[in-house]
């Protein structure tokens, strides 16, 4: 009868619909399972790129060729980040989408913004899921300022689930528990913004006037070595910190995780007068950049891997931390006096900022300290 053939109808359907559910749940399932493997044999994690700048830049050219590695020519494809500065204030952009294919991306690589300082991050996750808590860049506001952070590695000390942010820095870990305060807890769940938490915690505990650069870069190398002493063996720590519109810190203590050759590290060129051409190595794509620079720019591109086939790139050292403004980098407290002195270090409403001499005095350092490079 029809009504039979209706029933009939009706339990083949349901039939068909289980079995459709369950093979999108063996699905996923295999989808999980693969995930994991590959978040364990995986050869690269994320990938970083900061650009900074003497004169206000476009980055739509480093940046074209960093999103293919977002999901077209590399696996990165568990979303992506931007922020950069303009003026005291910063925009910022996060998906969760592949870079590769992400139409923020493809708007963003295709207008011409310009800035003096900016970071940018592709995401593979090793730790933490795939959603908007979790992209870089990160940000925070402390001292009327905003800081921003991306990272690249693995931190086994800071991955701490439990909420338990550990305490790094001298000041923060010798304090009472009465004086102790944390001011900064990570949204997400990575081991990348609990470090960065981390790290805005020590300085706030640390200074009560505001930090000149040198003193915040040897306080930063101090701080970053710290975490990497933890677990020298496997921890892998590349990453970026900006405070403002000039500067832009960068730190690496590369590696290769286990079971892979693949190294994991940082890298930086700095284009400048006389300009050439550039072909990046993702992309079909090339720029005179003579034609459209003059004597006055100059811009520093700091990338996991270089970006470019025809430029001569620099791989940072085991643990060395770089300062980079107008496009020239500062490798030791000394340099950053410069920097400094030019009106380009922290700017705040919030705390005092003491003249370069009397910050020395405070943390009892000499000026042959500077002359010598030394470190805090």
């Amino acid at each position: 009868t029809k009504l039979a053939r209706y029933h009939q109808s009706l339990l083949v359907l349901v039939l068909l619909l289980s079995c459709n559910a369950f093979t999108n749940y063996r699905s996923l399932q295999l989808t999980s399972n693969d995930y994991e493997r590959k978040s364990s044999w995986n050869a690269l994690f994320c990938q970083l790129l900061g650009m900074n700048c003497a004169t206000p830049t476009d980055f739509c050219f480093s940046f074209k060729g960093f999103c293919r590695r977002g999901g077209d020519t590399d696996v990165h494809d568990s979303g992506w980040g931007m922020a950069f500065y303009n003026g005291q204030g910063i925009r910022q952009f996060h998906d969760t989408e592949a870079a590769a294919t992400s139409e923020i991306a493809s708007f963003l690589g295709n207008i011409s913004i310009q800035t003096l300082n900016m970071m940018a991050h592709i995401r593979y996750p090793t730790h933490g899921e795939v959603n908007l808590a979790n992209v870089h860049p990160f940000s925070r506001e402390m001292w009327g300022i905003n800081w921003v952070f991306s990272h690249n590695g693995d931190i086994p000390m800071f991955k701490c689930d439990d909420g338990n942010l550990p305490l790094i820095g001298s000041e923060s870990k010798n304090s009472t528990d009465e004086k102790r305060q944390q001011s900064y807890f990570p949204v997400g769940n990575t081991d990348s913004e609990a470090l960065f938490c981390a790290i805005l915690n020590a300085l706030k505990e640390k200074f009560d006037t505001l930090p000149s650069l040198p003193i915040l870069h040897g306080t930063l190398q101090d701080l970053l070595n710290e975490v990497v002493d933890d677990s020298p063996q496997s921890t892998i720590l590349n990453c970026l910190i900006s405070c403002g519109p000039h500067v832009l810190f960068v730190y690496s203590w590369p590696g290769s995780r286990a079971g892979s050759s693949v190294w994991n590290g940082l890298h930086y060129t700095v284009r400048e007068y006389p300009f050439g051409k550039c072909r990046l190595q993702d992309l079909d794509y090339e720029i005179d950049f003579g034609k459209i620079t003059d004597q006055n720019d100059r811009v520093a591109i700091i990338a996991t891997k270089p970006l470019t086939k025809d430029e001569e790139w620099t791989e940072l050292n085991r643990g060395e931390l770089i300062l980079f403004d107008e496009g020239v980098p500062h490798k030791s407290p000394a340099s950053c006096v410069e920097v400094e002195l030019q009106g380009h270090g922290l700017h705040s409403k919030v705390l005092e900022h003491l003249p370069i001499q009397e910050d020395m005095k405070r943390y009892r350092l000499k000026t042959s300290f500077y002359e010598d490079g030394g470190g805090i």
